[in-house]
């Protein structure tokens, strides 16, 4: 599975765990008319052969910068011992013939990376298939997920997730060192954002903790964001 091993993750994807979490993800880009043959590949795969306490998910990466060009992402997400041996067997003929045949379909994307999974907020057991995606600099690792709990503890989030973690291995040049993902149930609201039902003094007192989350996060710039539908799980 030459090329989806060595094409590079645009960003996590993963199902909710309440403790640290581990991933492993990777991009591609595919064609208008080989999307269906590709989705089709990997369902059929995933449907027989899947290793115990590891999700697979897919992605189409649908709003994103020039730069950021690969169309779909594959994560895998799982304990460390699952993911682990996940990687510590070959997966057989099977999986062999698998990438085989998507090697036919689908060209380098942008890498390949991996990480952690360290928190969630807001509503954990929902399934949330829009996301917004944004990778991180952080100066200050420890400052900076302080500030993020407390600003997350004064405003919970409603009707979304929200998920954060970090990175061990892939990171670009740009230095980004942490990611957090935003998902939402529709293109709806994740267009409303944050702020959507809120009044306009729940929007201030809001607007006020994200201020004084900046100011004590202990430094942080956006590398890269874009938004990604999920169109498969296994």
């Amino acid at each position: 599975m030459k090329k989806l091993v060595t094409c590079l993750l645009l960003f996590t994807a993963f199902a909710i765990n309440a403790q640290q979490s581990y991933w492993t993800s990777y991009s591609f880009i595919v064609e208008p008319e080989n999307e269906a043959t590709v989705f089709k590949l990997i369902d059929d795969y995933f449907k027989e052969h899947k290793t115990e306490g590891v999700t697979v998910s897919l992605y189409a990466n649908h709003f994103h910068d020039s730069e950021n060009n690969a169309t779909h992402m594959i994560v895998f997400h799982g304990s460390l011992d699952a993911l682990g041996g996940m990687y510590a067997t070959d997966g057989g003929d099977a999986w062999d013939l698998l990438g085989a045949r998507l090697d036919h379909h689908i060209e380098d994307g942008a890498g390949a990376r991996m990480g952690t999974v360290k928190t969630a907020y807001g509503d954990t057991e929902g399934d949330y298939t829009v996301q917004r995606y944004y990778l991180i600099d952080v100066e200050d690792s420890q400052a900076f997920e302080t500030a993020l709990n407390k600003f997350h503890d004064d405003h919970k989030a409603t009707g979304r997730v929200i998920m954060m973690g970090g990175f061990a291995s892939g990171v670009s040049p740009h230095g980004e060192n942490h990611w957090a993902v935003v998902g939402y149930k529709d293109f709806k609201s994740a267009m409303a954002g944050a702020n959507a039902g809120l009044t306009d003094d729940q929007k201030a007192a809001r607007q006020a903790g994200w201020k004084t989350f900046q100011e004590t996060n202990g430094g942080s710039s956006l590398v890269r964001s874009g938004l990604r539908v999920r169109i498969g799980q296994w």
